[in-house]
């Protein structure tokens, strides 16, 4: 079948070349009056492909009178109100499984930047202080002997899990309900973990059900020599509550890939040496975001061809179209 598909904002070449390919593609950015476009051809779009440039909400959604399905470039989809949609009938897809290694990956990257001062001592050597001041100190942390608590253990999480057991690091994890299939001790408390392990690790989605969970409480029952990763969404920390605990000693390090509001990292962050700060870069390879791009314009082709998405989200399973 005929199917229009609207792009709000611009997507990388596979993804609209994929569509143009099999549908009607109305890329708004094009449009000389994007707004009066939208107004005008609003009962045609049966599609939206968005990447978490603008936030689809229930208001947004309610302007399509024929949207069936919300097609998302990024396995976290906390800008797209799937809850709304899955009531209204709209099926929202992600892009789970493809980005999964390359973040675990990104995520062991970081959690050995960080623990081991890596970033510190290669700006020690870009500064000639090898030669002016000597050897690099000796580092206070380690991964040796260490607790890590996973906060999500979902796709990614688990593939973490996997790669820290290697490490010989003991793997602890705090959900929403307890997995019983995998060999890690739950615990029941995000606060309870905090003070039990040395590492915390947040590979936690957005939204209003996380947002700044890990908090001053929490930063504090992880402790002077606590290290806090988040390779998950920016929102989940509250950034003043980490400033303040990393400038009083109240942890001892963290690296961060996300931010509460990217692109801007507060300054209070950049100034602080005792942090590793990467710009948002989990999934960041032609390899990988191909795969998601590529699954982008499947879930859609799937919606064209009368099948089910290759992966709607839990808030929108696929009845029938």
């Amino acid at each position: 079948m005929s199917v229009d598909v609207l792009a709000p904002k611009p997507m990388m070449p596979l993804i609209i070349e994929g569509l143009r390919a099999s549908s009607t593609l109305h890329c708004l950015w094009e449009k000389d009056d994007p707004d009066a476009y939208l107004r005008a051809n609003a009962a045609k779009f049966q599609a939206i492909a968005t990447g978490g440039h603008i936030k689809v909400d229930g208001a947004y959604m309610s302007q399509f009178p024929n949207l069936k399905i919300v097609a998302n470039f990024g396995v976290g989809y906390d800008t797209v109100d799937a809850k709304w949609a899955g009531q209204h009938g709209i099926i929202v897809t992600n892009t789970p499984d493809v980005l999964t290694e390359e973040v675990a990956d990104t995520a062991l990257g970081l959690l050995i930047m960080t623990t081991r001062e890596l970033s510190q001592s290669e700006r020690y050597l870009r500064a000639g202080k090898w030669v002016s001041e000597g050897a690099y100190p000796l580092t206070h942390n380690t991964l040796r002997g260490k607790k890590l608590g996973i906060l999500a253990l979902g796709r990614i999480g688990k593939a973490i899990a996997t790669r820290c057991e290697a490490f010989g690091l003991t793997i602890v994890y705090h959900t929403r309900t307890e997995q019983k299939d995998v060999p890690y001790t739950y615990y029941p408390t995000l606060k309870g973990m905090a003070q039990d392990v040395d590492i915390l690790m947040s590979v936690a989605p957005g939204g209003a059900a996380t947002h700044h969970i890990i908090n001053a409480e929490i930063l504090e029952a992880l402790g002077p020599m606590g290290v806090l990763i988040n390779i998950g969404r920016g929102s989940v920390v509250d950034e003043q509550a980490l400033i303040r605990a990393l400038r009083d000693k109240k942890i001892f390090s963290a690296g961060l890939d996300v931010f509460d509001d990217e692109p801007n990292v507060p300054a209070e962050l950049i100034a602080m040496d005792n942090i590793v700060l990467l710009p948002h870069v989990g999934s960041a390879s032609h390899h990988t975001r191909n795969l998601m791009g590529q699954r982008v314009v499947d879930n859609i082709k799937a919606f064209i061809a009368g099948k089910s998405p290759v992966s709607p989200v839990a808030e929108t399973p696929f009845k029938g179209w």
